[in-house]
């Protein structure tokens, strides 16, 4: 049954808009208004055309009968008697004529208003005025007595008449004109033909704006119902609302119905997860990443698993609810990008109602996390430096003020060939950048705590000063880290991991080598949606280092993301050989000023 409202109150609450006349039914005036109005102009130009129509015809018979007067002996006789005449007849002598008998008697004939012959100079020589004969016409005759026939809807001195004009030739002499006869029709003929052929076209219209108005009340009918009596500004307020609520939240939002197929989404879970056009359409067919659909279907699992029957047979809610009680799960990287995946039920009096999908960007709060991480690790290191250069500089002076001049130069050597610091990373002085010395330094020490050993590639060389610290570190350190963590859980001995690092112009060129059991597949590109492995089967892909060092992918996807940054790439380079684990190469564009060293 149709939902009701308590009146001058919109669904959501607010005071509605007063209206004077209710939406609907001004829908029905505006229909039935558009209705006579396309009636009337039908209407109008029918009686126009008919009206022409009509006044053409009216004229043709006028001609027909001006042009068998004109061809009459007796008035082609008359008029050209009339015209050579010197001099001319009297208007007594034409009153008295056959010519203007002759016309009259044409006009009751026929009906017409008038007929009148006149000679060749236009004085009327028959007229139905007697009083009028002899006189000159008061149409002009000029382009009759010029040969040419005419047709006019013209005012004379009898009225408005169709009339038709037609030259008289002589009858001696066929090639001159001598005078003209003018034929009129009255008005009356016309009208009364025209409201004739106007009565069953006004019935009909009639009919049809009654069939109309009926109509119209259906159409107003069924709009009421379909928008439950409310009025377009409610409904406005309505639609408002909704886009707020789903365009106002920085989380994407999407929802599906009890069968899985999207009925909203908004345009951050659209960016997020590279949605086109999605409502509509079942989850599997609109998200195409297949650890987003494995999560909404797991979710969905899950909930079937712990709402049995029992729960059917529960006290049913008020309200619909959300359930929020699921343990949050991990994150998924979607087009290079850290989100949460959060699924949730929405049920009313104990029925599944659908899901909400709840889609969070967390990938500038993991980058940050990490850059923070590289800060604290040169943070350790230089305040390391900072101890062991107090100590170093107290063993210098000491040496010098005792005259040891020999033994302070002997030791500033030695501190020389392995750097400011001693830290337990080999050949750490083919890496003379500061930054990537004490980084590199504080990683060798977190290392060697772990039973690893972090050496540098007898290749390396890199000198000057970077521009973008932070990005080479969390780059490098995001590297350096699996390494160290796929030696650990690798069961080759001794366990280490090689940096190289190449400076080239203003490019810098890295490669992270390791122990471990290596890389089993291409960690930057969306893993295929999993499959279910058979018992005691392992995944090669997740076993030794690959796993829980290279295998989720989160850390290595935001690293390949700033070095794209800076124009560069991130890519594993080998997976595993019989000497050495995984190896991942990076390049890094734009970190040095061109004149600052090579």
């Amino acid at each position: 049954m149709p939902t009701t409202h308590p009146r001058g109150r919109s669904p959501g609450g607010r005071p509605a808009t007063p209206l004077t006349i209710p939406f609907t039914t001004q829908v029905n005036r505006s229909i039935v208004a558009a209705m006579i109005v396309v009636s009337l102009i039908t209407l109008g130009l029918f009686a126009v055309t008919g009206f022409n129509r009509l006044v053409q015809q009216t004229q043709e018979s006028a001609l027909r009968i001006a042009q068998t007067m004109a061809q009459t002996p007796d008035v082609r006789a008359g008029a050209e008697d009339e015209s050579e005449r010197q001099p001319p007849s009297t208007d007594a002598e034409l009153v008295a004529g056959t010519l203007d008998d002759y016309a009259r008697e044409v006009e009751g004939r026929t009906g017409a208003l008038f007929v009148v012959i006149t000679d060749d100079t236009g004085r009327r020589l028959a007229h139905p005025s007697p009083a009028e004969i002899g006189d000159p016409v008061s149409t002009s005759p000029d382009a009759a007595l010029r040969g040419e026939e005419t047709v006019s809807w013209e005012r004379g001195t009898l009225g408005d008449s169709a009339r038709a004009k037609v030259p008289v030739y002589g009858l001696d002499r066929p090639g001159n004109v001598v005078g003209e006869v003018s034929v009129g029709l009255p008005p009356t003929e016309v009208w009364s033909t025209v409201l004739a052929d106007a009565v069953p076209v006004v019935l009909s219209t009639a009919l049809a704006l009654g069939v109309g108005g009926l109509l119209a009340r259906f159409i107003t009918r069924r709009l009421r119902e379909k928008t439950l009596g409310l009025q377009p500004e409610e409904l406005l307020e309505l639609v408002h609302d909704q886009q707020a609520v789903l365009q106002g939240v920085d989380d994407g939002v999407v929802g599906l119905s009890a069968d899985d197929v999207v009925t909203v989404c908004n345009d951050r879970a659209a960016a997020l997860l590279g949605l086109d056009d999605p409502v509509g359409r079942r989850v599997e067919e609109a998200v195409g990443h297949a650890d987003v659909v494995e999560r909404i279907k797991g979710a969905r699992a899950l909930a079937a698993a712990t709402t049995g029957p029992a729960d059917s047979a529960a006290e049913p809610a008020v309200g619909p609810a959300i359930a929020h009680d699921a343990p949050p799960a991990p994150p998924l990287v979607v087009d290079g990008r850290l989100v949460y995946v959060d699924v949730h039920d929405v049920r009313r009096e104990g029925r599944l109602l659908g899901r909400v999908v709840i889609v969070r960007d967390v990938t500038a709060v993991e980058d940050l996390t990490r850059r923070l991480t590289a800060v604290g690790t040169l943070a350790g290191a230089l305040r390391e430096q900072r101890h062991e250069f107090a100590n170093r500089i107290h063993v210098v002076t000491g040496l010098v003020r005792a005259g040891d001049t020999a033994e302070a130069l002997d030791y500033l050597d030695r501190i020389g060939e392995h750097g400011p610091v001693r830290f337990p990373v080999d050949n750490a002085g083919l890496v003379r950048e500061p930054y990537l010395q004490a980084f590199l330094g504080a990683k060798a020490l977190e290392a060697e705590r772990q039973g690893v050993t972090l050496r540098i590639g007898p290749d390396a060389d890199v000198s000057g000063s970077l521009l973008h610290p932070e990005d080479v570190t969390t780059v490098l350190g995001n590297l350096v880290d699996n390494g160290i963590a796929a030696a650990v859980a690798s069961e080759r001995a001794p366990r280490w991991v090689e940096v190289e690092a190449l400076r080239h112009g203003d490019e810098l060129h890295l490669s992270v080598m390791d122990s471990g059991d290596g890389a089993a597949a291409d960690l930057f590109t969306p893993k295929p949606r999993p499959t279910e492995p058979e018992p005691g089967e392992g995944d090669p892909g997740e076993s030794g280092a690959a796993g829980p060092a290279h295998g989720h992918g989160i850390g290595l996807r935001l690293s390949a993301e700033a070095a794209r940054r800076h124009g560069g790439e991130l890519r594993l380079a080998m997976g595993r050989t019989e000497r050495h684990g995984a190896v991942f190469v990076a390049r890094l564009d734009h970190q040095f000023e061109e004149e600052d060293g090579r």
